[in-house]
């Protein structure tokens, strides 16, 4: 038997009401209106599934991704899309649909997150205890250069100094106040284009390391507190530090050489590594290349050579091209998602270096853990301009010219160093530095 509608006009069937729209729907049209806005839409999912990539802060959470067509430039697009959903506490995320196309290449994928990140501000007292603690720990090593070169030439007087090396301790402030200087402009460099860029950022902490280093300090590192919203700004960020750092380290590092002196060359002493830089400061001061077989620098004879050695060899460790070190910001803003490609033959390359010296033993273990993790703008589809693209470049080169191979070695040199005869014992500062900045940009 079917049940067949009734023929009469007073049974005729009534329209239902429509049930009233969700607050979800009316979430999910507004969010399709704003993206409509910058995007020909194609395809839309609001329900994150499986395969799609996780949101990038923990504390946020996965709304919709959109794929299609941008109707303006990238950078363009995202400004005007972040700013219609400020108010909603959302943010997007642009990421190329087919990434090994290159990322200016449609189509494009526009994800929206809920929850904007929003720090407070932080207190300052924290930042200025440790720079204080790090002043006291790299005159204490300045004092120790000092005394050293006292030692040399009337060593009962340099006995008599070290009884009470707290009143000496002004002795050390050519190499406290140098250091501090690099190591100040390079974290400011970094920090000044973060807020240039108005960037939630963290004053500098500077870690430091009293007794038992050559250097008196771990480095100083500063905390983003916000992700970065395209390569553009992540190279700003990641290339000022060091090259503001070298505008001061190489002019400290000549004036340094100028006031030290070539000493006859001893075997089984502790040398400092020589790179493109120093090797070439060292020929326009002295007006040849040395070590030459019979003498060499006596780099901890005077205190700013140290501080500016010192200078180029965190600067270099910082541009090493790989994660969340310096030089992993500036290829990743350079080439995009290709620089993943570039871990392991660079990691390789890091593996080598063993062999030269095992200093770098704790950098590749470090580089295992940290250096798989780049830091990824909210939109990578946006490229670098061309003198950005230049400053990259730039980086990159600079790092070729001030890095260090050997830092610190064993080879039948003058012991210049205040080190044990093994080179292991770099060991420790080394991987202080490598800590200090592998969590820059965490």
């Amino acid at each position: 038997m079917l049940n067949e509608p009734a023929s009469s006009r007073y049974d005729q069937p009534t329209a239902r009401a429509s049930a009233p729209p969700t607050a979800d729907d009316l979430l999910q049209a507004d969010l399709r209106a704003h993206v409509a806005s910058v995007m020909a839409i194609q395809s839309e999912v609001f329900t994150p599934t499986e395969d799609e990539p996780p949101p990038l802060l923990a504390q946020s959470r996965l709304v919709a991704t959109f794929e299609g067509v941008l109707l303006l430039d990238s950078e363009t697009a995202y400004d005007r899309l972040d700013a219609l959903l400020t108010p909603t506490n959302h943010f997007p995320v642009f990421r190329p649909a087919r990434p090994e196309r290159g990322e200016a290449h449609g189509p494009h994928i526009i994800q929206i997150i809920s929850g904007r990140i929003n720090p407070g501000p932080r207190a300052w007292w924290p930042n200025a205890l440790l720079f204080i603690a790090t002043l006291f720990s790299v005159l204490l090593v300045g004092t120790d250069l000092a005394l050293g070169e006292i030692a040399r030439s009337n060593p009962f007087l340099a006995m008599q100094l070290s009884a009470n090396p707290l009143a000496q301790l002004w002795r050390g402030l050519p190499y406290a106040l140098s250091l501090l200087l690099i190591l100040g402009a390079h974290e400011l460099g970094h920090y000044f284009a973060a807020r240039q860029h108005r960037l939630a950022v963290t004053l500098p902490y500077f870690i430091p390391l009293p007794f038992i280093s050559l250097f008196g300090t771990m480095g100083a590192f500063i905390q983003l507190r916000q992700p970065m919203k395209n390569r553009k700004m992540l190279l700003d960020v990641g290339a000022s530090g060091p090259l503001a750092g070298l505008v001061f380290a190489v002019p400290i590092l000549f004036i340094g050489l100028t006031s030290a002196r070539l000493i006859p060359i001893m075997p089984g002493g502790v040398y400092e590594g020589d790179s493109i830089v120093y090797a070439l400061a060292k020929i326009v001061v002295f007006g040849r290349f040395v070590p030459d077989g019979q003498v060499d620098v006596c780099i901890n004879c005077s205190q700013l050579a140290w501080a500016g050695w010192t200078g180029l060899l965190v600067t270099a460790l910082n541009l090493i091209p790989i994660g969340q070190l310096d030089g992993g910001h500036v290829l990743y803003a350079l080439i995009g998602e290709r620089a993943r490609r570039l871990f392991y033959p660079l990691l390789a390359v890091m593996i080598a270096l063993v062999f030269l010296t095992d200093v770098w033993l704790f950098w590749v273990l470090l580089l295992l853990i940290f250096g798989r993790v780049y830091a990824t703008p909210l939109d990578t589809i946006t490229p670098l301009d061309k003198p950005r693209q230049r400053v990259a470049v730039l980086a990159l080169v600079v790092f070729a010219l001030i890095f260090v191979p050997a830092p610190l070695a064993q080879m039948g040199r003058a012991s210049l160093l205040p080190l044990p005869s093994g080179s292991s014992a770099s060991l420790l500062p080394l991987t202080a530095f490598a800590l200090a900045a592998a969590r820059r940009w965490r």
